[in-house]
């Protein structure tokens, strides 16, 4: 017996609720915002880690680059046609020249390996070369009359604009003059001074080599005489030099019989040693 046939009835569709919904985008909003955070961070430590490895890519360059200059100055290392020493020596003086404008005085880089030292020639002239300018720099100091209100055992002095002070190898303590350089020297001073017509013994002027230990030793002296002149003070000077034999460390210094008598205008009263 045959059925009628009828179709099956639709199953009624299930709608979502809006709450579900809502919560839906709230966790797809908070997904988008950590991984937007998460991809600056990354990016951040991304930056970091290259300037890490650019710090440590120049250091490794400087390194190998020291290396090379090391080699190249041993002998094996010259011999070697792997390596331009020329080229590598020539790249390693222009930095010693331009690090010697910024800072004077200080020593140059030199490579050591253990007990023995091997110096390019290169680098032996140019060093041959700064000693013999500053050998070549001279050894003098020339220094003004320094005025004192009270008499003095030792006339003082100062510095002046033009006057050489070669404060390397010529000190100034005290009124005295010290050398740092054993030789010969010539030693000269120069006083003016006023003379007075009560005054009867004779302005005299004394070079002195001091010796702490023992009597200081007279090396120059010259004398004048007083003036005939009526006048309160009538100016004269006294000028002598000579040439001495200096040991390292020894000490000049200029005296006379009356310091309160010295005039100190400019250029009259000068004392000065220059190395032969």
């Amino acid at each position: 017996m045959n059925e009628p046939y009828s179709p099956a009835t639709p199953r009624p569709i299930n709608s979502t609720s809006p709450s579900t919904m809502k919560m839906f985008m709230g966790f797809l909003a908070v997904f988008i915002v950590a991984q937007t955070i998460g991809t600056v961070l990354f990016c951040l430590y991304l930056h970091m880690k290259m300037d890490k490895m650019e710090e440590v890519l120049s250091l490794n360059e400087d390194y190998i680059f020291l290396r090379k200059v090391q080699k190249c100055q041993m002998a094996e290392g010259q011999k070697s046609t792997l390596l331009d020493c020329e080229k590598i020596l020539k790249g390693f003086q222009d930095l010693q020249c331009k690090d010697g404008g910024a800072s004077k005085g200080q020593p140059k880089f030199e490579m050591q390996r253990g007990h023995k030292h091997h110096e390019h020639p290169h680098l032996m002239h140019k060093n041959e070369t700064s000693v013999a300018a500053e050998k070549r720099q001279p050894i003098a100091a020339h220094l003004a009359g320094q005025k004192s209100n009270k008499a003095v055992s030792v006339l003082e002095w100062k510095t002046t604009m033009y006057g050489p002070m070669n404060n390397n190898s010529i000190s100034y303590q005290e009124g005295k003059l010290k050398v740092k350089e054993a030789g010969l020297y010539y030693i000269y001073s120069q006083v003016s001074f006023c003379t007075k017509p009560e005054t009867l013994a004779p302005f005299t002027l004394y070079i002195y080599l001091y010796l702490p230990m023992e009597e200081d030793r007279l090396l120059l002296k010259g004398l004048d005489t007083h003036s005939n002149s009526v006048s309160l003070c009538n100016l004269q000077s006294i000028r002598e030099g000579g040439v001495f034999k200096l040991r390292e460390g020894d000490m000049v210094f200029v005296n006379v019989t009356d310091s309160t008598r010295v005039n100190y205008s400019h250029g009259s009263t000068y004392f000065g040693i220059f190395k032969l």
